[in-house]
């Protein structure tokens, strides 16, 4: 009997049969691991979305160029733009997409590199507070400095005794706005001036001190407090 795949040819001799080939069958969409790896790359992308959408969260946002003092209108040319992330204090700043105020003032002091705050800005009729001007000879209290605390007392020209009287305090936790130091000239003595806070109703005891050219004096305070 011949084995399978085997056949005979003229003259007795025998050669081997071609073996049978497997064809290579198209993949259908029915396809299990088709089916598989196109979810898997769908999941891939929608991962690679969400990432992206939420690693930028960030906000264009007014940061101040320098100091800016109570009572300053609150202008372009005064701030920067940057993106921050907010989230939940993004209602506490004034947007870049909300704009500028058109009247709008410092009502607080906002130093150099802050964000702008929307409770720092109002119109000018809510500044409640002035800058005014002490020119002081001898050095500022250390610690004494723009954003500090101080207390301004002020000793009156004692006539008689061609002293000053007993010194009374003027203010109690006054907030310093600006601090300018001034030279006289050659061999003159340095001076310093410095604006401090003065509320409406403090002015009028403050602007009868200098008129009367009292000595004034400040003392650093460094807890704030009015007493």
């Amino acid at each position: 009997m011949a084995s399978a795949g085997i056949r005979r040819r003229g003259g007795g001799g025998m050669t081997l049969g071609t073996p049978a080939t497997n064809r290579l069958k198209r993949p259908s969409w029915r396809d299990p691991r088709l089916l598989v790896g196109i979810l898997l790359v769908l999941a891939s992308v929608a991962a690679v979305v969400s990432l992206l959408a939420g690693a930028d969260r960030t906000t264009e946002v007014f940061i101040a160029k320098r100091d800016i003092p109570v009572g300053q209108k609150i202008t372009e040319d005064l701030l920067d733009r940057g993106r921050v992330r907010l989230d939940p204090v993004q209602e506490r700043y004034q947007l870049a997409a909300e704009g500028l105020p058109s009247n709008g003032f410092a009502v607080q002091r906002i130093p150099q590199g802050e964000l702008l705050p929307k409770s720092s800005i109002d119109e000018a009729a809510s500044v409640d507070r002035s800058p005014i001007a002490f020119s002081l000879d001898e050095n500022l209290p250390a610690g004494a400095k723009v954003g500090s605390r101080v207390d301004v007392w002020a000793s009156r020209p004692d006539v008689r005794s061609g002293g000053f009287n007993e010194p009374v305090r003027l203010l109690a936790g006054a907030e310093i706005s600006q601090l300018e130091n001034r030279s006289g000239g050659l061999g003159s003595n340095r001076s310093t001036s410095v604006y401090v806070l003065v509320g409406k109703q403090q002015m009028p005891q403050i602007l009868d001190s200098l008129a009367n050219n009292a000595k004034i004096s400040v003392v650093w305070n460094p807890s704030g407090g009015q007493g």
